[in-house]
């Protein structure tokens, strides 16, 4: 990180001087909007508000009238509510297993840019996260998970550690453990702080900042008891291969957390 991006981290690492960080793209944001609300064929959108700005949301209901709960999704980076194949497949096939789901737009930095960019839009991300756990509790879901891929998981567990909750359980996907010293580099520090039911899934053949920190992950969480991690074999970051395996790990993990939270 250059001195001129240091200095402008620690300017924004205060409060009083939040609005001088770094900007998210809007229009990136607003031409997967226009792309999405043209294209959709599952769901409906719907645009909620954080910190004074509206975003767009995929909501996804299920046919039965009483659910298992609510799914709020977290996409990777540069990505997008409806980011094949991932994220389109968790938000169209866990509403067939009785969980609705909220797919939600995290901000966006220019294409191409670097992880790191995206962290000064921590907060930002936070927000929306809150606005969508406020979403699903004001549409009477009883119990709310919050599912991250990739930089999404970052954000989710950033989000997480600050304030939870009301939140059942957590589930990652290919967690990256960035070797830096903002905010970001805290990832073992938010771990740490989780208290809910966490499921932590990456694969084998997955990034370095995921695989090299698996063990790393592991002890950080070792004082959570309801923490499982699973490594899913021949599968890299895309989960090119996956046949809806991934799938049916966060739908099978959200059903036993959902029963042990009824019967304490």
């Amino acid at each position: 990180m250059t001195l001129c991006r240091v200095i402008v981290w620690l300017l924004c690492s205060t409060q009083f001087l939040d609005n001088l960080c770094w900007a998210g793209d809007e229009k990136r944001e607003a031409d997967f909007a226009e792309s999405l609300n043209k294209t959709l064929a599952v769901g409906k959108v719907v645009w909620l508000e954080a910190k004074g700005k509206k975003f767009l949301s995929l909501y996804t209901e299920i046919e039965k009238i009483n659910g298992n709960g609510m799914v709020i999704i977290l996409h990777d980076i540069d990505g997008h509510p409806n980011q094949r194949q991932l994220i389109y497949g968790l938000r169209v096939s866990l509403p067939e297993h009785n969980w609705s789901t909220l797919a939600l737009q995290m901000p966006l930095r220019e294409a191409g840019v670097a992880k790191d960019e995206y962290y000064a839009l921590f907060p930002e991300a936070a927000a929306r996260i809150q606005a969508g756990i406020s979403y699903a509790k004001n549409s009477g879901a009883q119990n709310i998970a919050v599912v991250g891929y990739g930089l999404g998981g970052l954000m989710g567990i950033y989000a997480l550690s600050e304030q939870r909750a009301g939140i059942m359980s957590l589930v990652t996907i290919s967690l990256p453990v960035p070797k830096t010293e903002n905010k970001a580099g805290q990832t073992l520090d938010f771990i740490k702080k989780i208290d809910v039911p966490m499921l932590d899934i990456y694969g084998a053949l997955d990034v370095s900042d995921v695989t090299g920190s698996a063990r790393d992950r592991r002890l950080a969480a070792k004082e959570n008891t309801a923490y499982r991690q699973i490594k899913i074999n021949d599968e890299g970051h895309a989960y090119l291969h996956d046949e809806g395996l991934v799938v049916k790990r966060v739908y099978s993990w959200l059903t036993m957390t959902a029963a042990s939270a009824s019967n304490p």
